[in-house]
């Protein structure tokens, strides 16, 4: 086994990997950008080397500069976790020749199995099916274009190279698809250096299910069952769960015969994911679409239900062992299922966000596994990936997994940064997902159904009352203002939450506060334990949290959070503009794409401005018809949430 182990990745993986090296007694060694200086994954090494500035070409993409560490750290071994350099085969031959060993598949499996023409063109020949559509190196974007006529629409353009949804379209018709591969193209080239794509029918109602191989360097090849990853959204995973719901065991072992002739075909060595596409009708019809050539994101389901700890079969295979086991000897139990913890805003089309964590509340062990990247005081940016936690709960039965999960969603809290919690409770008691009826579209077919991020008028109520409180920075509701010997004397407070203008009248009422929010009436009695705050509301008990930034001041409760801006904050803020033809940036990122100039003339929805963040392109289009009256950016520039863009004046005002 290895003495000194390095990680080549940051936040929660890294930190989980490092768990597992703790374990095993070996040394760990953290690597980090100038970003990252003082984050949770560096402090949980044994030992942290700075790798660069924070933009990943300098830093965790920088072959040269992980060799380097690896040598001056004494690391005889380097693990990629996901993302990053973990499927980039010049990793893992730079080890190679730097003597050091790569903890993950050779650079031949990676460079077959990275690239998902070759990858498909391996495994039909194995006697594996895969997705109709069009598969050939070097297609033109006329090539792509002539491919969809044929294939019929709609269609999904998918690069070559990586996955999480980077550089894919679903194109329903012909109208905008040379739009759409271009768009895809530069978000390609820009997460993973290859503009490559490729075209495939896009399957409605789909399933999406990967099984889980390990296969050691002796011959040894097994399957660890299959894991349910159809609740996503942008084509990126948000829960997934082992196993899953749509197979019966005939299904499951065929699936599994199949993963694991993929793995032979290309003659795997390591951890790896065979990815299919299955009708979500016909489970039986099960198409071969990718295979991740690394630990998954969401391989804690399969560790809580196999009973093994991934991680360490990885060190285990890296270092010449053969598997302990058979096929025969593995067995599963229960269910596992997970949420991935996400800095976006489910209520504006699940927009990156950012921000400095405030405050962070985690649920207790023996209710839910919890992977995190992250802890109070963090930062967190538009630079990295935007996930930021998982949380991971095991049950013997899937409903039971379903419900123990909601409840430790709904003890996860963290201020500061708007993220995707209480949108994933509310996904999970979907009739649909209670009753397992899953496909890649459920999410966004029905989001803007189910979800709503408004607070209640009791919410407005309690946040009005911790938000004077947090404001006289007391102890104690007893020193609010508006407290007079003898007679109590009602306050005012008012905030921006969503959008939405809240205004609270707020006075004693002997050991309670009454507070009015619109037509509501609420008696609220508030006690502070754990940094927290326990309260009852018209008699019913709650614990909420609350922090305070500036003028912002953040509200939780039972996984969700409110953020409540007060007025000195909105008419102060210089980023606002009320213009109605100002095009603004939902989000921190950089421009990627300016196609306009001034005195240009736009169709309504036309693309004007494309702004990338956290490696996905946003296009920012045309209001209305009209004439570019200004433009404020240029490609690269940096954009901060709100800031205009450019400016269009309706045809009708020209003169």
């Amino acid at each position: 086994m290895f003495s000194t182990v390095l990680v080549a990745n940051r936040g929660e993986v890294a930190v989980r990997i490092t768990r597992t090296l703790r374990r095993l007694g070996i040394r760990s060694v953290a690597v980090f950008s100038d970003l990252d200086t003082g984050s949770l994954h560096a402090r949980s090494a044994d030992v942290a080397v700075r790798l660069g500035p924070a933009a990943p070409a300098e830093s965790y993409l920088n072959v040269g500069r992980i060799i380097d560490a690896a040598t001056k750290t004494g690391a005889d071994a380097i693990h990629p976790g996901y993302g990053f350099l973990s499927e980039a085969p010049e990793l893992a031959r730079a080890c190679r020749e730097a003597g050091v060993v790569f903890i993950g598949p050779s650079a031949d499996a990676i460079e077959l199995m990275g690239d998902k023409i070759r990858a498909k063109q391996t495994v039909a020949a194995a006697g594996v099916a895969t997705v109709p559509g069009r598969a050939e190196p070097g297609l033109s974007d006329r090539d792509l274009i002539e491919a969809a006529g044929t294939i019929g629409f709609p269609v999904l353009v998918k690069p070559s190279a990586g996955g999480g949804g980077k550089g894919m379209r679903l194109v329903e018709g012909p109208d905008r698809i040379a739009e759409q591969i271009a768009s895809a193209r530069r978000e390609a080239a820009s997460a993973f250096g290859d503009d490559t794509l490729f075209i495939e029918r896009y399957l409605a109602r789909a399933r999406h299910l990967e099984v889980q191989v390990l296969a050691d360097s002796h011959g040894n090849v097994v399957h660890l069952g299959e894991r349910e990853c159809s609740l996503q959204r942008r084509h990126q995973k948000i829960i997934e769960e082992a196993p899953s719901p749509a197979l019966d065991q005939t299904l499951r072992e065929a699936l599994g015969r199949q993963a694991v002739a993929v793995a032979t075909a290309s003659s795997y060595v390591n951890v790896g994911t065979v990815e299919f596409i299955v009708s979500a009708e016909s489970p039986d019809e099960a198409y071969f679409m990718e295979m991740n050539s690394r630990l998954q994101v969401e391989h804690p389901v399969t560790e809580m239900v196999w009973g093994l700890d991934l991680v360490e079969q990885q060190l285990r295979v890296a270092a010449g062992e053969p598997l302990g086991f058979d096929q025969e000897d593995l067995h599963a139990d229960g269910h596992s299922i997970e949420a991935r913890v996400y800095a976006e805003d489910p209520a504006h089309g699940f927009l990156p966000t950012g921000g400095a964590i405030l405050s962070l509340y985690e649920p207790p062990a023996e209710m839910a596994r919890v992977d995190s990247g992250v802890t109070q005081g963090d930062v967190v940016g538009s630079v990295y990936d935007p996930m930021l936690a998982k949380v991971i709960a095991w049950a013997p039965t899937r409903l039971g997994a379903l419900s123990r999960l909601d409840a430790a969603l709904g003890q996860y809290q963290l201020l500061g940064v708007v993220t995707n919690v209480g949108f994933l409770r509310d996904l999970l008691r979907l009739d649909a997902v209670r009753a397992g009826e899953l496909d890649t579209g459920l999410v966004e077919r029905t989001a803007g159904d189910f979800f709503d991020a408004s607070p209640t008028s009791a919410d407005v109520a309690v946040g009005a009352i911790l938000g004077l409180m947090t404001s006289s920075g007391s102890d104690g509701v007893w020193d609010l203002s508006g407290w007079r010997l003898g007679t109590p004397v009602t306050s005012s407070w008012s905030a921006d939450c969503a959008g939405i203008e809240h205004t609270a009248r707020i006075r004693r009422n002997g050991s309670a506060w009454e507070v009015r929010v619109d037509d509501a009436i609420h008696v609220i009695d508030v006690g502070a334990r754990d940094a927290a705050y326990d309260v009852v509301i018209d008699g019913a008990a709650s614990r909420y949290v609350a922090a305070r930034d500036g003028r912002t001041v953040w509200v939780g409760r039972e996984g969700r959070t409110f953020r409540f801006v007060e007025p000195e904050l909105i008419r102060t803020g210089a980023q606002v503009h009320d213009g109605a033809g100002q095009i603004t940036s939902p989000m921190p990122g950089v421009v990627t794409s300016v196609t306009i100039s001034v005195g240009d003339v736009v169709d309504a929805g036309t693309t004007l401005v494309v702004v990338e963040a956290m490696k996905m392109e946003h296009a920012l289009c045309a209001p209305m018809a009209g004439h570019v009256s200004a433009v404020f950016v240029s490609p690269s520039d940096q954009v901060v949430l709100g800031q205009v863009v450019a400016e269009i004046v309706g045809i009708e005002d020209v003169v």
